[in-house]
């Protein structure tokens, strides 16, 4: 499938697959922790946030450190290419929930839940594809990541 596509496209794919497991994760997580039945907007977006660059980060510096790299070096690295990918990733997630109200106000056992999580994210994704993409064609965000392998 990614055969015809170009090596920049490609990497950028790749690298987007990657952030969207990191920012599924913090998601999800983020929501379990949040679920009541009196479940606030702000403070659960805010935790999905936060573990989403906390798994994102976290995914980035685990390949590195088993490359041999050092922690704080990792840390640099997965710092300078990941921040633009989660950021556009989250933006666009949380922006698509927001528009899907009751995604968010549904307890995670519910299939709106499951259905709202997953048209965010892949909306996410295919928003961030082409940001990685930008990035890696100039040597930035992902590309830094490949270097230190």
């Amino acid at each position: 499938m990614l055969a015809n596509i170009d090596k920049s496209t490609r990497a950028a794919i790749m690298a987007t697959s990657h952030c969207l497991i990191g920012c599924g994760i913090g998601e999800v997580l983020g929501m379990i922790i949040t679920d009541s039945p009196h479940r606030k907007t702000g403070p659960s977006i805010l935790a999905s946030i936060i573990l989403a660059f906390v798994f994102g980060y976290s995914l980035t510096i685990w390949s590195l450190m088993r490359s041999k790299l050092g922690l704080k070096q990792a840390m640099k690295i997965a710092l300078a290419s990941d921040t633009v990918s989660i950021t556009s990733m989250e933006i666009t997630d949380n922006i698509v929930l927001l528009l899907i109200p009751a995604a968010l106000t549904a307890p995670i056992t519910a299939p709106m839940f499951w259905v709202g999580l997953g048209i965010s994210l892949g909306a996410a994704f295919i928003v961030t594809v082409p940001v990685n993409r930008f990035l890696i064609v100039r040597g930035q965000g992902h590309a830094l990541a490949h270097h230190g392998h």
